[in-house]
This record gives C-alpha cells, sequence and structure tokens, in this order.
C-alpha cells in the first residue's frame, strides 16, 4: 500500500461512482454519500472527477486502512457542480482509467481548490 496518494485527477462515469460510494458504504467508510443518494441526483450522463487529497486511516476496520479521502466534483441533475468527498479503496481508484491530459487535470484541481464550489450538503439542503 503505498504511503501517500497520487498526484492526478480521474473522470469517471456516474455509473462507477455509484459502484465506488457503494463500496465506501461496504467498506465502512466515513464519506460516502448513502445508499441511492447519487442515483437520484447526480446527473447520470455527467463525467465527474475524483482527486485523492490524503491518505486516511479508520481504526475500526483495519482491514481497509488505509485508504485515499477524494475530493469529487460532482454534476448534479440540475447541471449545478458541487464539492464533496469520496473515500476510496487505493486500488479501486488505480483501476479507473487516466483519460485526461494535464491541462484539464489543472483545471479540475484548481475549481476544487478555488472554484466556491458549493458543497453537497448545501445543494442537498436547498434541492431536497
Amino acid at each position: 500500500m503505498p504511503s501517500s496518494v497520487p498526484r492526478t485527477v480521474k473522470a469517471i462515469d456516474t455509473a462507477s461512482l455509484i459502484r465506488l460510494d457503494a463500496e465506501a458504504i461496504e467498506y465502512g467508510f466515513n464519506r460516502n454519500h448513502g445508499l441511492g443518494w447519487l442515483a437520484e441526483h447526480a446527473d447520470p450522463q455527467a463525467l465527474h472527477y475524483l482527486r485523492p487529497f490524503m491518505v486516511h486511516r479508520a481504526g475500526r476496520r483495519p482491514e481497509f486502512s488505509p485508504h485515499w479521502r477524494c475530493m469529487l466534483l460532482l454534476t448534479m441533475r440540475d447541471a449545478q457542480e458541487v464539492f464533496s468527498l469520496l473515500d476510496v479503496w487505493p486500488a479501486s481508484f488505480d483501476q479507473l482509467p487516466e483519460t485526461l491530459d494535464r491541462a484539464t487535470k489543472q483545471a479540475v484541481a484548481h475549481r476544487l481548490d478555488y472554484g466556491k464550489l458549493p458543497t453537497q450538503a448545501q445543494w442537498a439542503g436547498l434541492n431536497t
């Protein structure tokens, strides 16, 4: 298991994102969206973006520790982009293809860091 997160951004379709979220729930990770939430609210045709930013260790599930906490640029069904977090098993992240060029990765990372995006919780508070 690597001791640091990869410095990359990966694009992910909604179906794959829902699978990663279900895996986070199954593994008992803290950062997930809850069963069915993404299927109900995420744009099913959109690409979303994952960027690992820290190694997270969970004491209660040592078999799934450490894992990566990822920033998530999530596109909702109303086309609003929101910031969220998702805990991801490193092997699952590694299986996602690298499809983005360097400029796109930098642009997504900048939006996640400085884009003043509403959080998923803020969006949910206004839309559900």
